[in-house]
């Protein structure tokens, strides 16, 4: 089990760790839903620092990027990030995954933690045909960057405070190389998985107990507090974000699991999977990921059937949780055609009980 650079924060400030991805990671300090209303309404900080790294660069990169991801990467721009997934050449997804452009030859991409190695080996895969080279043109760089996200209403307002950088004028999915907390070549990220106004910070390894301690102290006057990965799994839940190894996998085409805004069809781009998505996107398909709300009391929870009022199954919950801020059971599900529509009544088996819920848009929660 590897730790991160931060782990002994998290064991001082008294966290409950668990196996995470191969990592010793905080799942809890004061309780979940506590961190959680932290991040809605002040200030939370995640250790990150288990996500994976990879660095492409030279002439074919673009190229690359282009063949092997699902969205346009020549629509990006220094400076940009872009979000987008890896199409498995069966339909499905390998990993879904962050894509920031530093130059039109060099891009970093920041891939799931769970999905580190398998990642690594099918970019590797793919790699020959355009020429690049592993340990040359792509670098795993996983082992090497720490990363903290800050986020909440109040994350950028206390961040300020490390920086001569005006970073709060920074638009969502964006990133500037900057100093920050007296560290220089700090990648600067307004980018985040909790809906909530922020940035991630990615700092080589040796600089992170010295960006742990500037970034609380900087919050201090704000209520910052650490959050585990039990918020941060309900944070993103309240949104509709997808979560891989629930919500997609390697079964799952972005068309059924509601990430066609991210597969792009651009003129010139040729893609792994490409005539089969487009046809999904054109002929239709027969299920789709869905949010849903319980109306009967209850909690879904991946796996959990989900049936009509007959009783007949006609899809598969992929996330479900206790909503802090709606005091209502949500979660997302692959439902079959003709169950798609918001306010279409069905039903979660949650103990060979059939408790009433319904279709709803995304996110669940707005403020």
């Amino acid at each position: 089990m590897k730790n991160t650079v931060f782990t002994k924060f998290h064991e001082e400030a008294g966290a409950r760790m668990i196996p995470f991805a191969g990592f010793n990671m905080p799942v809890e300090y004061a309780g979940i839903n506590e961190e959680h209303l932290a991040v809605r309404q002040g200030i939370g900080v995640f250790d990150v620092s288990h996500m994976g790294e990879f660095w492409v660069s030279g002439p074919s990169a673009l190229g690359y990027l282009q063949y092997i991801t699902s969205n346009d990467v020549s629509a990006l721009w220094d400076g940009k990030v872009q979000y987008a997934c890896f199409p498995n050449g069966r339909g499905g997804i390998v990993d879904d995954l962050l894509i920031y452009r530093f130059s039109q030859d060099k891009y970093l991409l920041v891939v799931n933690a769970a999905n580190v190695e398998k990642d690594w080996t099918w970019c590797v895969k793919n790699a020959e045909k355009f020429g690049i080279e592993p340990g040359r043109d792509l670098i795993n760089a996983s082992d090497d960057i720490a990363q903290l996200a800050i986020q909440g209403p109040l994350a950028m307002k206390a961040m300020q405070k490390l920086t001569a950088s005006h970073v709060m004028e920074m638009e969502n999915y964006f990133f500037r190389i900057i100093e920050f907390a007296g560290i220089k070549d700090v990648i600067f990220s307004t980018t985040g998985y909790t809906g909530e106004p922020g940035c991630e910070v990615y700092v080589r390894n040796e600089e992170a107990p010295k960006l742990w301690n500037a970034v609380f102290e900087a919050g201090r006057e704000f209520g910052i507090r650490p959050v585990g990965l039990g918020a941060r799994d309900t944070l993103r839940l309240e949104m509709g974000f997808c979560l891989y190894g629930h919500d997609i996998d390697d079964t799952t085409s972005p068309i059924e699991a509601g990430l066609g805004w991210i597969t792009k069809f651009a003129p010139g781009k040729d893609f792994i999977d490409k005539e089969f998505l487009l046809r999904q996107k054109e002929e239709g398909v027969n299920r789709r990921l869905k949010g849903f709300v319980m109306i009967d009391r209850g909690i879904p929870r991946q796996h959990y059937e989900v049936v009509d009022a007959e009783g007949k199954i006609i899809g598969e919950v992929t996330s479900g949780t206790m909503s802090p801020m709606l005091k209502q059971g949500i979660g997302l599900a692959y439902l079959q055609k003709g169950y798609w529509k918001p306010e279409t009544e069905i039903f979660i088996r949650i103990r060979n009980k059939d408790l009433k819920a319904k279709v709803v848009n995304l996110p669940f929660y707005n403020k």
